[in-house]
């Protein structure tokens, strides 16, 4: 089968397509036949050697994607072959096939794509733990998101309207104000613009943003702290501007407002019961199609590099997605 290989840790411009065995299923596992996986950022971070933990050389990037179960091993209840599913890993689904343990997938609502399938799970995962556990977002308030038009972005927007939030999203140009906008935005700002403070504050009345859910960093981390609300939240869920801010202690203080880290990879081992809460409501959602995943560009497989650099030039509008079958 072929699959994106990562040899040494390298620009993705130097990272091939190889021929690698197929793999097996061993007890607890199934085996997917996949058609579809997503690139987020911290793909690209991977096979740079950037991330804060490294795989193990060599490895297959890729967390997330949608396909066929293939083969399921004897141990295995409540899965056939044939069934669509959709599944998040360490690594591995920039590939032909993968193996994961059975509790990694799961099946397909009728109706979704492998496209937008394998772009739900990290991305919406994150936003409503950010937003419902970490900041306890409440009807009424005011959400600002920063960098709106990526794929956390706009995951955070549909999930900070569908919990009832007036949403501001802000992104460095028209397009991804548009973009913002179309989604579900009830206002946008351009925080390129050197008075983009002053429009968020006649925008929420000089209230501030109770809720900043913030994947960016650099300075305008700082400045959007600067404009929070009185008791407001400040959740730091990335830094895709490439520098990590320093916060003044003061600047808490006097806006009584609070900084949280969001580390969704975290979950599932310090929160166990939060992550099975947060997936059954989004899995309630979707079913329902109160939660419609927004897709970006679909490339295929031979043009996985393209997805990547699409990604890293921060040009992307939504979640990169590569057709695999």
């Amino acid at each position: 089968m072929k699959a994106v290989v990562v040899e040494q840790y390298d620009s993705i411009d130097n990272i091939g397509l190889k021929e690698v065995a197929l793999p097996q299923v061993s007890n607890g596992q199934v085996r997917v036949k996949i058609q579809a996986a997503s690139i987020g950022f911290v793909d690209g971070l991977k096979v740079q050697g950037l991330y804060q933990t490294k795989d193990p050389l060599p490895f297959t990037p890729g967390t997330e994607f949608a396909g066929i179960v293939d083969d399921v091993a004897g141990d295995v209840s409540g899965l056939t072959r044939g069934t669509p599913v959709m599944g998040m890993t360490r690594s591995g689904a920039l590939a032909e096939y993968i193996t994961v343990p059975s509790a990694a997938v799961t099946a397909i609502p009728d109706g979704i794509a492998p496209e937008v399938a394998a772009a739900f799970r990290a991305n919406y995962l994150t936003a409503l733990y950010a937003l419902g556990e970490r900041a306890s977002l409440l009807p009424g308030e005011i959400l600002l998101v920063l960098g709106a038009a990526g794929g956390t972005g706009i995951a955070a927007i549909q999930v900070g309207k569908l919990l009832g939030a007036r949403v501001i999203a802000a992104t460095s140009s028209a397009a991804k104000r548009k973009f913002a906008a179309d989604h579900g935005a009830d206002a946008v700002v351009d925080y390129t613009d050197a008075n983009w403070r002053d429009t968020l504050k006649d925008l929420t009345n000089g209230h501030g943003a109770d809720v900043i859910f913030d994947p960016v960093g650099g300075e305008v981390s700082l400045q959007a702290f600067r404009s929070i609300a009185w008791n407001g939240r400040h959740l730091v869920v990335g830094f895709a501007a490439g520098k990590i801010p320093a916060l003044p202690f003061n600047l808490p203080l006097l806006k009584g407002g609070v900084l949280t880290g969001v580390d969704v990879a975290q979950i599932s081992r310090r929160e166990p019961d939060a992550e099975k809460r947060i997936t059954a409501q989004l899995f309630t959602w979707l079913s329902e199609r109160k939660l419609v995943p927004v897709v970006g560009q679909v490339f295929p497989f031979a043009d996985f590099r393209e997805a990547f650099r699409t990604m890293q030039t921060r040009s992307a509008l939504g979640k990169m997605v590569v057709r695999i079958g």
